[in-house]
């Protein structure tokens, strides 16, 4: 452990702290300074243990349940090397901690480090809530992708990565004893065993076609983004028109047609027909092993995808909040503490994702997430700029209208860039919508779309948005969304990111929904 960084830090910061009580008229010496006394130390009994020093600083982390305990096993050694108390708070998963981040950084009530996401980093950088971070020396000791992922337009580093996680391509051994090397090919195996009877489908895609579907739609040259000169994803470079997205979407309506592929996208769906054997052939992530290998279905991971297609890279890391008071101790905490292989190591070991640290990478003993490394080297960070949270729903309702037969690959295709253009120029700026599961029923193109014109509410003169429409019987869910997108939006307690409203109809009925702007609350009337 490098003491002399750290040290040169703390005794920095017990300089600005005294120069600080020097300000305020404070004459009282450290608490850290010797206490002078007119007796020698030595006439003290040996016995006696000496004064317990006060701690220079105390760090706090917002850390998911994974991360935490093995963060908490580094609390003693770091106050008992440097005298700064670490507390940790669980904050439950990860994503739970965007929302509070928001929230409580600019208020002076946010933690100095949290666990986040790398694609969080377009709005908390836009809006300045985290701070750089410099690795040093220790940069090359990691995954060149990881840091490329939490960095920003500016060229800047925000995060300290530890795991990365990105889509795997599996396949049944039992049925496919090689994997294929293009997605043809991997129809015409499907072909080949539907025939015999063995399988149902060729393979089939998981909730959220855009994300699950990527390696298909790059293979065939699709992009959500382009680059401008400097590799900096470019928002007004949209391309989810492009040939090669189009392209690709009709081999997967091709596929849906021919009966190789369902025409749902359902995570349930889509692994249960891999686990019964079948389908030969399914793309997921590290998040699915633990039940796949329950299933007990033979299979391998491929250490790529069909014609060089890549996956999006998704990289967990901390950041450090900008509104830290201890800026330069949270990031010594980091480079020391938690970048060592012993720590990494542990985060590997509990996280079943692969490490960020080039060290635990490399001597990983899981073959599945070897290959998922291997075929996730050349993979996509997801665009971490403010402009990727307009893509989603546009997107997966596009892939979804295409497959269904509503409207040709090129319409839905089409369709949804401009609306992903629209949103990015602000075009639906002021829009409250209801999202939900219901959408579909009542007109629009899919379910939890934020930017659907059929449930968007009207504004009166009371101040009030208001939704009347005509819902079938069922049990549903819907959320509030504004500006036509999910970067705002607010649950049944009326907090943003909330748990979403239930509706529950007898009968098919007439529903009114009320919208108040200051609590975020909707009241429902069902007639």
């Amino acid at each position: 452990m490098k003491k002399g960084t750290l040290f040169t830090t703390l005794l920095l910061a017990l300089v600005i702290s005294l120069a600080l009580s020097a300000c305020d008229g404070g004459a009282t010496a450290p608490a850290t300074e010797k206490p002078a006394t007119e007796e020698p130390a030595t006439e003290e009994p040996a016995t006696e243990e000496p004064a317990t020093e006060e701690p220079v600083a105390t760090i706090r982390i917002w850390a998911d349940d994974t991360r935490t305990p093995i963060l908490l096993e580094l609390a003693d050694e770091f106050q008992a090397e440097y005298n700064v108390v670490l507390e940790v708070e669980d904050l439950g998963v990860v994503q739970d901690i965007r929302s509070q981040v928001i929230i409580a950084n600019p208020a002076g009530e946010g933690p100095d480090i949290f666990v986040g996401v790398h694609d969080w980093l377009g709005g908390l950088v836009e809006s300045g809530l985290v701070a750089p971070i410099d690795l040093g020396d220790k940069q090359g000791e990691f995954v060149e992708s990881n840091l490329e992922a939490f960095t920003y337009t500016d060229g800047v580093l925000y995060g300290l990565p530890y795991a990365s996680e990105n889509l795997g391509f599996f396949y049944n051994t039992e049925l496919v004893p090689e994997p294929p090397t293009t997605w043809d090919e991997v129809l015409e195996i499907g072909r080949t065993l539907q025939a015999e009877g063995s399988v149902e489908y060729a393979i089939a895609v998981s909730t959220g076609p855009g994300y699950n579907a990527l390696p298909i739609q790059t293979a065939f040259g699709g992009y959500v983004f382009g680059v401008d000169d400097s590799g900096a994803w470019n928002p007004d470079d949209v391309g989810i028109d492009s040939p090669g997205m189009i392209e690709a979407v009709t081999w997967m309506t091709n596929a849906v047609d021919e009966g190789l592929m369902p025409d749902t996208f359902d995570y349930e769906t889509a692994h249960s027909l891999f686990e019964t054997g079948q389908i030969p052939f399914l793309m997921a992530g590290p998040w699915a092993l633990d039940r796949i290998r329950a299933s007990e279905v033979p299979y391998a991971v491929a250490p790529f995808f069909p014609d060089d297609g890549v996956p999006f890279l998704g990289v967990q890391g901390f950041m450090i909040n900008a509104f830290s008071e201890n800026t330069l101790l949270a990031q010594a905490f980091l480079t020391e503490f938690v970048a060592t292989e012993d720590t990494m190591q542990q985060f590997y070991e509990t996280g079943n994702r692969p490490s960020s640290l080039k060290s635990v990478l490399e001597n990983t003993d899981d073959p599945d997430l070897k290959a998922m490394g291997e075929a996730g080297a050349n993979a996509m960070p997801m665009p971490n700029i403010p402009e990727m949270g307009s893509v989603w729903s546009a997107w997966d309702n596009g892939i979804t209208l295409a497959v269904t037969g509503e409207q040709s690959p090129e319409e839905a295709m089409s369709d949804a860039a401009q609306q992903v253009r629209d949103l990015i120029r602000g075009a639906l700026a002021g829009m409250v919508n209801l999202p939900g599961d219901y959408q579909a029923l009542v007109g629009c193109g899919a379910d939890w779309d934020p930017a659907c014109e059929a449930t968007a509410m009207e504004e009166g003169e009371d101040g009030l948005f208001r939704l009347t429409i005509e819902v079938p019987a069922g049990e549903y869910e819907f959320k509030v969304a504004l500006d036509g997108d999910w970067t705002v939006n607010y649950g049944s307690d009326g907090e943003q990111d909330g748990p979403n409203y239930p509706l529950s109809l007898d009968s098919d009925s007439t529903v009114t929904f009320i919208y108040d702007p200051e609590t975020h609350l909707v009241e429902i009337t069902i007639e």
